[in-house]
């Protein structure tokens, strides 16, 4: 049975994709800082994970120990407020917060549990960025700690393809487009946006049809490729 880790399983796109995952016959740790009484409900080990704190990655690492990991999906990530996130009211310490969760988070734990990754057959990360960090893309401005963040996981992702590509590592950067979730609450307000369960079933066709090819590489759940 494959295994897989899954961070920000508790809601959105993180809890879809557990689904999905599970339907799939892996074995899946479940993780989130919050663990409910809904994803208990799953067939999954859960496991309470702060992906800012490193003893909280520690300690995810340790109950996998050697255990070969076949898929890493780095799902979990904040949005600050948009009136926070602007160029007059942002602040030090909300840049910290926001990176330390969307690019320091998924690289550490991809560091942390990269002998089991290297244990697999056929190992895959796959983080979950945005459009918003595509420099190319930016038309309208403003959200400075998410947007710079989600472009530092495109850099760091990208860097991670090809120091883990002659290992056998295939790394998929992904955007799952507008979806209705809680980390952005006027997503719910947008013609163009999709529940979950439907972002997370394009992104999973879309990681399933992705091979050394298509590594490093930033995928919308379309399928097509974004610009930088």
């Amino acid at each position: 049975m494959p295994t897989a880790v899954i961070t920000g399983a508790n809601s959105g796109i993180g809890n879809a994709l557990t689904k999905i995952l599970i339907s799939e016959k892996y074995e899946v740790y479940a993780c989130d800082i919050n663990i409910s009484p809904f994803l208990k409900s799953f067939d999954a080990y859960h496991v309470t994970l702060d992906v800012t704190d490193q003893s909280s990655v520690a300690s995810l690492k340790g109950r996998l120990g050697d255990h070969p990991l076949d898929v890493l999906f780095n799902v979990a990530g904040v949005m600050p407020p948009k009136s926070s996130d602007a160029l007059e009211t942002i602040t030090s310490s909300l840049l910290v917060h926001t990176y330390s969760a969307n690019a320091f988070g998924p690289l550490l734990l991809t560091q942390a549990l990269l002998p089991n990754l290297l244990a697999s057959q056929s190992p895959r990360v796959y983080n979950v960025s945005s459009r918003v960090g595509s420099i190319a893309d930016n038309s309208s401005g403003g959200a400075y700690a998410y947007r710079s963040s989600k472009a530092a996981l495109n850099a760091i992702s990208k860097s991670m393809a090809v120091d883990l590509k002659e290992k056998g590592v295939v790394v998929l950067l992904l955007h799952p487009g507008i979806v209705k979730m809680g980390l952005d609450p006027t997503s719910h307000e947008l013609e163009a946006a999709v529940e979950p369960e439907v972002a997370a079933k394009d992104l999973w066709e879309v990681c399933k049809s992705k091979g050394m090819e298509g590594s490093g590489r930033f995928w919308h759940r379309t399928g097509e490729e974004l610009p930088w």
